[in-house]
């Protein structure tokens, strides 16, 4: 489980990261990759961190699915926030074929789009 302070919860939090920020596809998965250190939109406690949320919907499969392939990937990046910044925040979304993905190629799909995405220049005419 993610600790609080390190997920995204407001639908804003996920509307700046998934406009503002670099975006990258690889296999199952869809990454949105902003930085968060001059966001105006929300308030953040001192001690910034970098946060997380997730995207899975009802084409990913049943509320059962759904709830697995979230749990998959709170998990996976749980182990993975060390490698964003402070200010980063990310939001995963699941395409349909990540029901039939296992917990290691979930994995494989989430670190791979995460270096694609830190790679890419910012959207928006952004340096």
């Amino acid at each position: 489980m993610l600790p609080a302070a390190s997920r995204l919860r407001r639908r804003i939090d996920f509307s700046v990261t998934v406009r503002g920020g670099r975006r990258a596809s690889r296999g199952a998965l869809v990454v949105h990759l902003a930085s968060t250190a001059t966001e105006q939109s929300t308030t953040r406690p001192e001690g910034h961190t970098p946060r997380a949320g997730f995207v899975v919907s009802k084409a990913v499969g049943n509320a059962v699915v759904r709830n697995r392939v979230k749990r998959r990937l709170r998990h996976l990046m749980r182990d993975r926030l060390g490698l964003l910044g402070p200010d980063e925040a990310v939001v995963v979304r699941a395409l349909p074929v990540a029901a039939e993905r296992s917990y290691t190629q979930l994995g494989v799909d989430l670190d791979e789009a995460l270096a694609a995405a830190r790679a890419r220049r910012p959207r928006g005419g952004e340096r």
